[in-house]
């Protein structure tokens, strides 16, 4: 099959300044891809030129047709003290498909309740977004994307912030809807320990070691590719069926 979408031999950046080069990744349908790297590595404006929201500075990016994408931006702005129901943050999510100035249909709001129903929140629909706990509002911003009925779901640091307990529910509902077959997922992280047991392939980014580099999970894994994307040693460990990712500090051993 055709990938979603491509980027080529990209160099990508703002306002013609490049940050990284040689970037050639391609989302293929159905694909789970965990962009990681550290804060301000460039992961952000990576997926921004992969979406289109930015243009390569150089390079050739490609997508299927027109791509239908759900996004949850890593800083929404959704104010809790805004008087909206729960119902009417998922709905905004037809709103790109519909134009601004028209008005939402039955089938609008039978979609929206839809991607509400998938991640678990069916019954919460005329709740205050307000009074909601932090992992369920992140859980509506992700019925919001999902309302738009996208082939692609991309989300930016969508467990930033959350207690390890509301981080391992949202993964546990990415993996889900992944499951459920017919969406593509791309997600930027700076924590790989976060992404290991849910991806299937797993690109390192970091500008400023000029890395880029992605392959299947098995793959990039590894003592040697961790460790330069970290500039320490690494250790990979499995407990009671979960990998365990982490840095060594200095002078410690494995």
């Amino acid at each position: 099959m055709l990938p979603l979408v491509r980027l080529d031999r990209a160099s990508i950046g703002y306002g013609g300044r490049t940050l990284l080069e040689g970037v050639t990744v391609a989302v293929e349908p159905e694909d789970f891809l965990a962009v990681v790297g550290p804060n301000g590595g460039g992961k952000t404006t990576l997926l921004r030129t992969l979406l289109g929201l930015l243009p390569a500075v150089a390079g050739v990016r490609s997508a299927e047709g027109r791509l239908e994408v759900g996004y949850v931006p890593q800083r929404d702005h959704v104010d809790p003290l805004w008087p909206l129901s729960t119902g009417d943050v998922v709905l905004m999510g037809r709103v790109p498909a519909r134009g601004p100035w028209r008005r939402l249909r039955a089938e609008d709001v039978e979609a929206a309740r839809r991607a509400l129903g998938r991640v678990g929140l069916g019954d919460l629909w005329s709740r205050s977004f307000g009074t909601l706990s932090g992992g369920q509002r992140q859980r509506a911003l992700i019925a919001r994307a999902l309302a738009a009925e996208p082939r692609l779901l991309a989300l930016d640091e969508p467990t930033n912030g959350m207690d390890p307990a509301a981080e391992l529910s949202a993964m546990d509902l990415l993996r889900e809807l992944h499951r459920a077959g017919g969406l593509a997922i791309v997600m930027i992280s700076h924590r790989l320990d976060a992404v290991a047991n849910y991806a299937l392939r797993l690109a390192f980014v970091d500008k400023d070691q000029a890395l880029w580099k992605v392959g299947p999970l098995s793959d990039m894994l590894r003592p040697g590719a961790l460790s330069r994307l970290y500039g320490r040693a690494v250790v990979v460990r499995e407990e009671d069926g979960r990998r365990l990712v982490y840095p060594l500090a200095g002078g410690e051993g494995p």
